[in-house]
């Protein structure tokens, strides 16, 4: 039995938990304002809020709301929390009848940032999660809630107008009782006031009862991968939901070690103060990584047992020289992320056995760099992603490196011979050159939708030279120009 708050309403159900939110709302509840895009977690037009106690504050007793994809989000991963459609910050009728509109809702009409109608619920929805977060103020913020909402009529200044509009009405938004504040303030309605405590007592329940999670069966965490590759599968399947798994998540540093639970999700990774310190890039690094709605449901473990070729944060943590530990019932071992990958879609993992922790040695400041070059500037899977971390001596020899590249290979690639190359030399113009030459022995690009095989290699080289922070004449000697 799935147990979870809809709107204001409690559900119990026994369908599928592989099924999906967007297909539970519209088709068996009946709430189609959220709407059918992509069904790839690309348009934003099926997006709900979540809320859900944040496991990685004090106590783990905060409520918070993010946004995500409903089409992409497994009905088993609703347990315990509280989903709002958009029919759920819907205000009641007033005096005459007459359904008062949202301060969000209310911009969109404003400033005719409704357009067709189509995506406008999804942006209303991103919004709204704007307004629930107790530290998002500023326009930027407002803009930044919305990068996973695509519209396709005329533009999107009408609806940035609607963002600065109600940035400007939070300035006076309390850091805590937010939710008080924002009923008062009828952003959202007063139902809004029991949930924590109604979330709470279904917690307690679904601590003495079976609650619909498999502990054998397909291993999901935050389906937004999985479900776009094998959505009717899935469906059908006996599920091992591992997103909610408190032994899965933390982030901790111990003994000059950082260790990131496997259901950490790339939100809270980038969210953790900690990790924010040891890559001060992170903020820049993770605009390049999807959308606000699929980082807040994606798992570190999903990115990287997905095995995909370009994978983000495989790419990263490769150049991170990390380590996976895996358990298959209770029996852990530990593994190298390079040796983790055996060709497409290939790893060396059971299939009943799960990622538990990512584990690294943090490295030094300026001593990491990301780079990421795809067909649109954000929210695009990669062309050519690349990571590096290089140490220097003391007399400006590479006394360590690690590279990987995503996009070039059958699989997430750690750039071996290139790396062996460089250890103990100096940067210059011949030494990289002949670098770049080594690396294109490693790597074997194809032609795809995403760019020619040249263009691959193309791109790399430029990522490459990226990660030193070389001045221009010497990139110059190095390219020929």
């Amino acid at each position: 039995m799935i147990r979870f708050i809809l709107n204001d309403k409690l559900i119990e159900t026994e369908l599928p938990s592989g099924s999906t939110v967007l297909d539970f709302v519209r088709c068996h509840k009946r709430l189609t304002g959220t709407k059918i895009g992509c069904r790839e977690g690309d348009c934003g037009a099926c997006t709900v809020l979540v809320g859900d106690f944040d496991l990685h504050s004090n106590g783990g007793d905060k409520l918070v709301y993010r946004s995500m994809t409903s089409c992409l989000m497994p009905l088993g991963n609703a347990q315990g929390k509280h989903i709002v459609s958009v029919e759920g910050i819907n205000l009641p009728a007033g005096r005459q009848g007459m359904k008062e509109l949202s301060p969000v809702q209310q911009a969109m009409v404003d400033t005719n940032g409704t357009q067709c109608g189509f995506c406008t619920i999804g942006f209303v929805m991103s919004l709204t999660g704007f307004v629930l977060d107790e530290n998002a103020k500023q326009y930027g913020e407002a803009i930044a809630s919305i990068d996973g909402n695509i519209c396709r009529c005329t533009g999107y200044k009408s609806i940035e107008r609607a963002a600065a509009i109600l940035s400007e009405k939070m300035n006076d938004k309390p850091g805590k009782e937010t939710i008080a504040w924002l009923v008062k303030k009828k952003f959202i309605p007063e139902y809004f006031l029991q949930i924590k405590d109604r979330l709470i007592q279904l917690r307690e329940t679904a601590a003495q009862q079976a609650n619909g999670h498999s502990e054998q069966g397909l291993m999901i965490g935050g389906g937004t991968d999985l479900i776009v590759q094998k959505a009717l599968t899935v469906k059908r399947s006996s599920v091992q939901h591992l997103s909610d798994n408190s032994e899965l998540h933390g982030i901790r540093s111990e003994n000059g070690r950082c260790y990131i639970g496997g259901a950490v999700t790339v939100t809270a990774f980038a969210e953790s103060k900690r990790m924010q310190d040891i890559f001060p890039g992170l903020p820049q690094y993770i605009k390049l990584i999807s959308s606000t709605p699929i980082r807040n449901m994606a798992t570190m473990a999903g990115n990287i047992v997905n095995a995909s070729p370009i994978g983000d944060m495989s790419i990263f943590f490769l150049a991170l020289d990390a380590e996976l530990v895996l358990n298959r019932i209770g029996k852990k071992r530990t593994v190298k992320l390079r040796d983790f990958y055996k060709g497409y879609k290939e790893t060396d993992r059971s299939a009943d056995e799960r990622m538990e922790q990512i584990v690294f040695t943090p490295p030094q400041k300026d001593q990491f760099s990301f780079e990421k070059v795809c067909k649109r500037t954000h929210l695009d899977i990669a062309s050519v992603n690349s990571a590096c971390q290089v140490k220097l001596d003391a007399g400006g020899l590479i006394e360590t490196i690690h590279l990987s590249a995503g996009g070039v290979a059958p699989f997430p690639k750690y750039l071996t011979a290139t790396a062996d190359f460089l250890k103990g030399k100096m940067i210059s113009a011949a030494v990289l050159k002949e670098a770049i030459a080594v690396m294109n022995t490693e790597i074997a690009p194809i032609s795809d939708a995403r760019g020619t095989a040249d263009y691959k290699r193309l791109l790399l080289r430029q990522l490459f030279l990226a990660h030193f922070k070389i001045k221009e004449e010497l990139i110059r000697q190095v390219v020929g120009v």
